[in-house]
């Protein structure tokens, strides 16, 4: 039965993989990410890492994959005019996947197995026998890896305020909430009364 599921899971990878590059339709391509990203899930479930299946489920198809399908269907988007513009591309595109082709059929033809690869593997992992998978992977990143996460996390942290600084413009025509004028407001200077009269209007 982990055979055929095994199967059945590689197949829904390289399906959904094939069918969300060679679709027309934008929001058919986001439904074969999503089976792509189940599909990986259920191989990951067959290896014994259910944390990491669950991770690739909730973040990936349930927030990645699912902000992916609003913002393809909310945006009006001439797909027609974009396709367009990319044939044009195309010619550069295939003289540069075959460099990589290339690059990759000759790095894995002199690549070879060293003799001490499994040992240098299983080096780092607990014992699974004493700790579930989910108390290792917090064991190697908050512990023996901590310093490597943090810089992870804040290399990422600074190309996240890298990209908003690039992207952020300040139009002229939009009016801007000022903080600071709202806190020391004068309320007297703030408001007016007025004496309205019966039968008078403002």
């Amino acid at each position: 039965m982990a055979t055929i599921a095994f199967y059945a899971f590689a197949l829904g990878v390289l399906a959904g993989g094939g069918f969300t590059v060679i679709s027309r339709n934008p929001v058919h391509s986001v439904l074969w990410l999503i089976l792509a990203f189940l599909s990986s899930a259920g191989l990951f479930v067959l290896l014994g890492a259910e944390f990491v299946a669950m991770l690739m489920v909730i973040v990936y198809v349930g927030a990645v994959a699912v902000l992916f399908l609003f913002v393809v269907m909310m945006l009006d988007v001439d797909f027609a005019q974009l396709r367009a513009g990319l044939a044009q591309g195309v010619p550069l595109a295939l003289v540069i996947g075959v460099i990589i082709l290339t690059e990759l059929a000759m790095g894995i033809g002199v690549w070879q197995m060293s003799d001490q690869a499994q040992m240098l593997r299983g080096a780092p992992t607990p014992d699974l026998a004493e700790v579930s998978n989910t108390e290792a992977i917090g064991l190697l990143l908050y512990d023996r890896y901590l310093l490597l996460f943090q810089l992870a996390g804040l290399i990422l942290l600074v190309a996240m305020i890298g990209a908003i600084v690039l992207t952020l413009r300040h139009r002229a025509d939009v009016k801007r909430q000022d903080v600071l004028a709202q806190i020391y407001r004068d309320p007297a200077l703030a408001m007016e009364l007025k004496d309205v009269k019966p039968g008078q209007g403002l």
